[in-house]
């Protein structure tokens, strides 16, 4: 269980369409299926605690999931819980914060490699029913000629999304999370070693549909792009703030819809702008490419920034 959001940490599974799949479950075992042309079964065991599953108090499955025990990924066949008997309120909220914090050196880990190959990576955040990911196909679209991408694809089941993107040519590997409601940086850790992105090529990443806890987890991500569609309501960054502070972008969607909808475009904005006033905006449709080139140009410009930061690390140790 997670004691930031309450989500389940049970079993969670990576697949990338490939090379079969991996799960970990709570208790640390990692179990690999590999379906080739032979069929073969992988078991690694860690033992770094000696206890087993179900002796694990609350509080130890609590630092399990900040670990990223349960990560790889179909996490989640336990409940859900949204408390913890017995554990006060200051306990948990230390441990919220011890898991805040590991969450967060998984995700300086991921940025620092990021970083040093010159990757550029967005998270893309949204309630669900967003067109996030329509948004996500149409981008790849007009980018996979000019740029070398891979995408994590995160979702409580299904490969649905990850299908979607894997016809357009481009690399995708899917994170089921389960009861889980959003992925951390040891997931996406785990991901970019199985995916192996090339030197300065995009990193995208499809979070779960959730506009709550992933604004708490960072994954080494860039930049949060917050994905708003005119069909949910100008008060959606005032409702859930956190997320809107934590986005650098947001992407007003299905704007193609605002002719049939009483829906205020200026105060969505206006509203996103309370929370975050350097929040940059791009209205855009996914069905009609409205709005898509300058969404695109930003990616690219961010793409060249890190290429330039990359020279200039590879230059400075030269020089020492």
């Amino acid at each position: 269980m997670c004691m930031v959001c309450g989500c389940g940490a049970g079993e969670t599974r990576m697949e990338n369409g490939e090379h079969g799949h991996h799960h970990v479950h709570a208790d640390g075992t990692a179990h690999s299926h590999d379906h080739g042309h032979e069929h073969s079964h992988d078991h690694a065991h860690d033992h770094a605690h000696d206890h087993q599953a179900h002796d694990h108090t609350h509080e130890q499955r609590a630092h399990e999931h900040a670990r990223g025990v349960g990560a790889d990924i179909d996490y989640g066949n336990g409940p859900a819980h949204a408390h913890a008997p017995g554990m006060s309120q200051s306990r948990m909220v230390q441990i919220e914060q011890d898991i805040l914090s590991k969450n967060n050196a998984y995700a300086q880990a991921n940025r620092t490699w990021f970083d040093a190959h010159g990757i550029f990576a967005l998270n893309l955040v949204s309630s669900p029913g967003s067109g996030k990911t329509t948004l996500l196909v149409k981008t790849i679209g007009q980018l996979k000629d000019q740029v070398t991408m891979n995408v994590v694809e995160g979702d409580q089941q299904t490969s649905n999304d990850a299908e979607r993107i894997r016809a357009t040519g481009v690399t995708a590997l899917q994170i089921n999370t389960g009861k889980g409601c959003h992925l951390d940086g040891y997931m996406v850790g785990q991901a970019m070693e199985r995916l192996e992105p090339a030197d300065e090529s995009l990193f995208l990443i499809e979070n779960v549909g959730n506009l709550v806890c992933p604004a708490a987890f960072d994954l080494g991500e860039h930049h949060k792009v917050a994905i708003l569609s005119v069909t949910e309501g100008e008060d959606k960054p005032l409702k859930y703030p956190d997320m809107f502070k934590a986005a650098d972008v947001m992407l007003l969607n299905k704007c193609d819809l605002l002719p049939h909808l009483e829906f205020d475009a200026k105060l969505a904005e206006a509203n996103a702008r309370r929370v975050n006033p350097k929040l940059v905006i791009f209205r855009v449709s996914a069905t009609t490419g409205e709005g898509m080139e300058a969404w695109v140009r930003w990616i690219l410009s961010g793409l060249k920034l890190q290429r330039i930061r990359r020279a200039g690390q590879e230059r400075a140790l030269a020089a020492k």
